[in-house]
């Protein structure tokens, strides 16, 4: 009998502990922020600014686990793979998520399907920068002295299939100009390079661009957003130029395919409240970038048609794996 009670005391106490774990409020440890691209870049930079935030919010640590490589696809990989618990997420943008498909072929995650898309982050165009070794102050003066001598013009990217990689070779066609890629492993090196006059132009994002141009190392020529940029209103698009492109950069939070619809809620709301304080709309732009955010369902369908974008833009530009 007394062994009869002590079974039953058991699966009772069992059961309590059962609920307790179930019950724990979320979350309840640490969740890492996934960021699939090397130190010193944008997606580095914003993952970074956003965990600090989001652990403050959240009131749990949010840590930023660095998985570069691929053009984004092993951190995106690694994405998609975890645990959906709510304890992953990560940073995605457009080479990741809408243009590696379309050079690369199959990738090891599909995403539309495999991630649960929480909100954009910011947008940013790419902006066409120059060293000052260059005697260009204007597009046409580039697109002129690219004629001139077709083939002695390099540029930089951050790898390829890079949105800035992309951009120039887009704006290559449209301009008929014979231009030289060299493609980096990162925003970083690419950058160092240009400032260095390895390299003599690069699209890159103004996040990391804006403190060398104020500083006189770098020349700022155009943007390739449609309409001029709100954060740099006296940079010209290439569009006025004469050259319609429209090519802009940006960055999401995902979390992996299938969690749970009230830790996506939670997450969204306490990502677009930190978004929108005043503190990160200026820090953001400081950096360079818009905050942009949205409902995951808006971001979902802002996916979708960005890889229909970016299909065309891979068409229309030549671009290919080198």
């Amino acid at each position: 009998m007394a062994q009869r009670w002590l079974a039953i005391a058991l699966v009772l106490l069992s059961s309590t502990w059962t609920v307790a774990v179930v019950a724990q409020p979320y979350p309840s440890k640490p969740i890492r922020l996934i960021v699939p691209y090397p130190p010193g870049g944008a997606t580095d930079i914003f993952g970074r600014i956003l965990a600090a935030k989001l652990t403050e919010t959240l009131s749990q640590q949010v840590v930023v686990e660095q998985r570069p490589g691929a053009g984004g696809v092993i951190g995106a990989e690694a994405a998609a793979k975890a645990a959906p618990d709510g304890y992953t997420m990560f940073v995605g943008q457009a080479s990741n998520l809408a243009i590696n498909q379309h050079l690369m072929g199959k990738l090891p995650y599909d995403p539309l399907r495999d991630f649960t898309p929480i909100t954009l982050i910011a947008i940013s165009p790419n902006l066409l920068v120059v060293h000052p070794s260059l005697p260009v102050h204007a597009v046409k003066d580039l697109v002129a002295l690219a004629k001139a001598k077709p083939g002695s013009i390099n540029y930089a990217s951050a790898g390829n299939g890079s949105p800035g990689h992309l951009a120039a070779e887009f704006f290559k066609k449209l301009a008929k100009i014979d231009i030289v890629h060299i493609p980096y492993k990162g925003a970083v090196p690419a950058l160092t390079d240009v400032i260095a006059g390895q390299a003599s132009l690069y699209f890159t994002s103004p996040i990391s661009a804006q403190p060398y141009v104020k500083a006189g190392r770098l020349r700022q020529i155009a943007v390739t957003s449609a309409q001029r940029f709100a954060l740099l209103p006296a940079v010209p698009t290439l569009a006025e130029a004469g050259y319609q492109v429209d090519i802009t950069s940006w960055w999401g939070l995902l979390a992996p395919a299938g969690v749970a619809k009230d830790i996506i809620v939670r997450l969204h709301a306490d990502t677009v409240k930190a978004l929108n304080t005043v503190d990160m709309k200026e820090r953001l732009a400081g950096q360079g970038a818009s905050v942009m955010t949205n409902t995951p369902e808006q971001f979902a369908a802002y996916i979708k048609s960005e890889i229909a974008n970016w299909a065309r833009i891979v068409r229309e530009s030549g671009a290919r794996l080198e």
